[in-house]
């Protein structure tokens, strides 16, 4: 006999599997066939880097949010936490990518 309320406990995190599980796949798939249209050269470094940033950046959040229980607690202790990780990860990256570029020359 199942329980629905087991089931609708248990529904999201499931969905949230699958969505990891997809997002990661599309990562390996990218980078085993590695399209030469994403290698062009962008910001400092290539498309296709962009997409891992990005994609990377897109299961920390629901990681986050869903395992960590971040999306439950109080608008401002959410953003407290979010904007200066929204302001200080594109920050950094960009400064890693522009300063690599600038010392290694690629």
């Amino acid at each position: 006999m199942s329980d629905s309320s087991a089931t609708t406990g248990t529904r999201w995190i499931w969905n949230i599997f699958w969505l990891l599980l997809v997002v990661t796949g599309v990562e390996v798939a990218l980078g085993i066939i590695k399209p030469t249209f994403l290698l062009f050269p962008l910001a400092g470094t290539s498309i296709l880097n962009l997409i891992f940033i990005g994609l990377t950046l897109l299961k920390a959040a629901y990681i986050v949010q869903y395992f960590m229980h971040l999306k439950y607690e109080t608008q401002s202790l959410r953003m407290a936490i979010y904007l200066p990780i929204l302001v200080l990860i594109p920050y950094l990256t960009f400064i890693l990518l522009y300063e690599g570029v600038e010392v290694y020359g690629y």
